[in-house]
């Protein structure tokens, strides 16, 4: 058994799930809609933003999460949005369950310390 072609065949797996295809056709319904899109990629520099500052060590505080909260919540409002937003988190729920997996078959290495 080659772990590689394995990995490969769950990319492929995972490029052909019903989840990857409702992310690509929500993303065709807000592309075809400038002003949604705009909103979105605001939305997601501003995330973005905020996760590199995060990773260098600098937390953002309480009203900068509120605002990017409240940003969400009316970008959900777009029923186009919403749809990616809810196949976006299918998809990542799926990533961590299939790392979970692969994390637990390799805690009899380390012992129960994991």
């Amino acid at each position: 058994m080659n772990i590689y072609d394995k990995a490969h065949d769950l990319a492929k797996a995972l490029k052909e799930s019903s989840e990857v295809a409702e992310i690509t056709s929500a993303m065709k319904l807000i592309d075809a809609d400038p002003e949604a899109k705009r909103m979105l990629d605001n939305f997601r520099e501003q995330q973005m933003e905020m996760q590199q500052r995060m990773m260098s060590g600098n937390m953002p505080d309480q009203e900068e999460m509120e605002k990017l909260e409240k940003l969400f919540e009316v970008l959900s409002m777009n029923l186009s949005i919403r749809r990616l937003f809810d196949a976006e988190r299918r998809l990542s729920v799926i990533i961590e369950d299939v790392n979970k997996i692969i994390t637990d078959s390799m805690q009899h290495l380390y012992g129960s310390s994991m």
